[in-house]
């Protein structure tokens, strides 16, 4: 893996660990085994570091979150395995932890990502409720947009619910809940 490869990775993992003022770029060199003239060299500082880091970790959460959205299957089916899909459900997310760190979300430039984020998950989950009303599977009375938020907020809700707990089991006992809720057969 290249410097700016590792100094990228190892940002990541700090900001989900530590949060931005936890992340200092010592930290980020000790963790990346990179010296401070090569931090410097690729990037202009820690905001430019932390900028290619949130990306990165937006990005990823985005392809794995579009692997499971688009298989085939019933809006029901996809919705379901998005929501029981492997998660590291006590570290929570990577990119929801990024909204309680104030200081991304007070710089518009780290906010940016993590905002249209969220944005794309909740329009991708519209976009699915919208299928299945079209197909009969979900009531025409859903707003798609509403159950979309409801889908994001129990998948956040969970992650820290398990982590307040210790336990994945709080954050499994949500999904549930919400899959017999949006159940077509019920």
């Amino acid at each position: 893996m290249s410097t700016p490869e590792r100094l990228i990775e190892s940002t990541r993992e700090l900001l989900w660990e530590r949060g931005y003022v936890g992340t200092s770029p010592k930290a980020i060199q000790q963790h990346a085994g990179a010296g401070q003239g090569s931090m410097y060299h690729h990037f202009k500082g820690k905001p430019d570091l932390a900028l290619a880091a949130i990306l990165r970790t937006a990005e990823e959460l985005r392809a794995t979150a579009e692997d499971v959205l688009s298989t085939p299957g019933t809006p029901y089916e996809r919705m379901a395995a998005y929501l029981r899909r492997e998660r590291d459900v006590l570290r929570g997310c990577p990119v929801g932890r990024l909204t309680m760190d104030p200081d991304v979300m007070a710089s518009e430039e780290l906010r940016a990502p993590v905002d249209a984020t969220i944005d794309w998950l909740r329009e991708t989950l519209a976009g699915i409720v919208e299928e299945g009303k079209e197909q009969g599977q979900f009531a025409p009375s859903l707003d798609a947009e509403e159950v979309a938020a409801t889908i994001v907020a129990t998948v956040q809700g969970g992650y820290v619910l398990a982590r307040a707990s210790g336990s994945p089991a709080a954050f499994d006992t949500g999904v549930r809940g919400l899959l017999a809720l949006l159940d077509p057969a019920r």
